[in-house]
């Protein structure tokens, strides 16, 4: 994962999500300025941003980071029950999937 390639990510995630530069900026609460540095791959983002910045442009942490998409690295066997549909159990599993990799990702421990 490199800084140029995670801002090239981000550019067009801003891009689909139709947000200016400074309309995302202003959404995720980040200057401008640091912004088009992080997608210009002059400044890392930090987590905290890429979180942000992923929730406003509907995208993953891993989608604008590049380090694989959960639902690529999971294998799921399921049996759907009472008309669910199996597309669906899958999404449900990933997001849950997602979060327990971001919640990895920031040492934050699991509690039972």
């Amino acid at each position: 994962m490199t800084t140029v390639s995670t801002g090239a990510r981000i550019e067009r995630a801003r891009t689909a999500a139709a947000l200016s530069q400074r309309a995302l900026a202003d959404a995720t609460g980040i200057s401008q300025s640091t912004l088009s540095r992080i997608i210009s791959g002059d400044r890392a983002a930090k987590m905290p941003e890429l979180v942000a910045i992923a929730w406003e442009t509907g995208h993953t942490v891993a989608q604008l980071t590049g380090t694989g998409l959960v639902a690529e690295r999971v294998q799921c066997a399921a049996r759907a029950t009472n008309g669910s549909d199996m597309g669906d159990m899958r999404q449900a599993l990933t997001g849950y999937l997602e979060l327990d990799a971001y919640l990895d990702d920031q040492a934050i421990p699991a509690t039972v």
